[in-house]
């Protein structure tokens, strides 16, 4: 038993009074709950930011200017929360004593915010950046637009003046960019030379069914036009050019190109139109807007007279595609896709010769006909024409010709049985 007054009794005292201050213990929940109430608005303070970064993603697309101003101009206020939050922290608590495990916990937390926070401003100013492109992108398309205007109404001027422009098409907004191109022989000679490279780039795949196919070709060449002497075995491939020439120029003089239910008279300055309306989009495109169109049923009368059901049977073990086509579809298949931009290539030439006043003539050129310099042009550019020999006769006609008023385009043919230098 300690006795009162004794050595170990005023010890006991003294111990009991360090171990109960009662001010330590109001000290410590004020703090506590100082650093609870702290932590609670850094919490609201990122909900916030991301709520406005949400915002700010979100006015990207589609793009509205306004609402990246106001989800920013929200970003920037959160972050001046948060950078208020930190200082204030930091003045309340200059060097902080030995931190208790829960204290530790909160610090990490804290610090866990803070990376996420930089990570935040690092977007935000990606974002900025990304603003003040768009805004220095749409100035200057802005000045490409006041631009293309100048341009067009000169150019309508200049089309009025020819007679090409009626009243119609002054106030339709829908032709605002028709009159970028001014229609000159210029303009047609490079959409012969279009067709003619279309020509060339669709034989190609015909010509690798017909191998896949395991098809003869050197008889189907001579099956296409007999009695042809090539100075080569791959000039061949010149007879395939001209079957797909013969079938697609067929009905080219007409102004309905043979196509059915388009009996109705069209003015020049409807099919410069047309030319420039479907110039340049993609045919899958425009078909895809109306597959029954003038150029839709072009498309499908072409496929069907050029690819032979025989001939289709070979290449696909069966007749989907063509069942298709003939249903109004257009497929979507490689091979029908190559066709479809040789078939707009000659559509085109036919707009655009129905454009011109008078109109552009197509003429053609016979198996057998002697060569002349002033309406052919030979596809093979090495041949040797001995002085004194006969002219050469023509084998294929590759490419029709064309007459804009006095002028002459000339008709590509292979011409049968010459020598070509090495």
């Amino acid at each position: 038993m300690i006795r009162p007054g004794s050595k170990e009794s005023q010890n006991y005292d003294n111990n009991s009074q360090k171990v109960h201050p009662q001010p330590i213990d109001e000290n410590m929940n004020q703090n506590g709950d100082s650093m609870d109430t702290m932590i609670g608005r850094i919490f609201n303070n990122i909900s916030s930011l991301k709520s406005a970064y949400i915002q700010l993603q979100e006015a990207h697309t589609p793009y509205d200017p306004d609402k990246i101003q106001a989800a920013d101009k929200l970003v920037i206020e959160e972050l001046t929360k948060l950078s208020e939050l930190k200082h204030t922290y930091r003045e309340k608590n200059p060097k902080p004593v030995a931190a208790s495990p829960q204290d530790s916990r909160l610090l990490s937390e804290i610090q866990e915010q803070q990376n996420l926070l930089k990570t935040y401003e690092v977007m935000v100013k990606k974002f900025q950046s990304q603003i003040q492109t768009r805004d220095t992108e749409i100035t200057h398309l802005q000045q490409q637009i006041d631009e293309a205007k100048l341009r067009k109404s000169k150019l309508e001027k200049k089309l009025k003046q020819r007679g090409l422009l009626n009243k119609e098409s002054e106030e339709s907004d829908e032709e605002e960019n028709y009159f970028s191109i001014e229609l000159t022989p210029s303009l047609f000679t490079s959409a012969v030379d279009i067709v003619y490279q279309s020509i060339h780039d669709f034989s190609k795949p015909l010509i690798n069914m017909m191998k896949a196919a395991g098809w003869d070709l050197d008889a189907a060449a001579n099956a296409i036009e007999p009695d042809v002497v090539y100075t080569r075995r791959a000039h061949k491939k010149y007879a395939f050019e001209s079957y797909i020439c013969q079938k697609m120029f067929s009905g080219f003089q007409e102004e309905s190109f043979s196509v059915k239910d388009s009996n109705v008279s069209v003015s020049n300055e409807a099919f410069f139109h047309q030319f420039l309306a479907v110039r340049a989009m993609d045919p899958l495109d425009v078909l895809s807007q109306n597959p029954d169109s003038i150029f839709g049923k072009f498309c499908r009368s072409k496929y069907l007279l050029l690819v032979h059901p025989k001939m289709e049977g070979s290449f696909f073990g069966n007749m989907d595609q063509r069942n298709y086509v003939m249903s109004g579809g257009h497929p979507r298949t490689p091979f029908y896709q190559a066709f479809l931009k040789l078939a707009k290539s000659i559509w085109l030439l036919h707009r655009l010769a129905y454009s011109f006043d008078p109109k552009v003539k197509v003429f053609q050129v016979k198996k057998g006909s002697e060569f002349s310099d002033i309406h052919m042009e030979s596809v093979v550019k090495n041949i040797i024409l001995d002085e004194g020999a006969e002219r050469p006769k023509v084998g294929l006609m590759v490419m029709p010709g064309f007459l804009i008023g006095t002028s002459v385009i000339q008709s590509r043919v292979y011409l049968s049985d010459v020598k070509c230098a090495d």
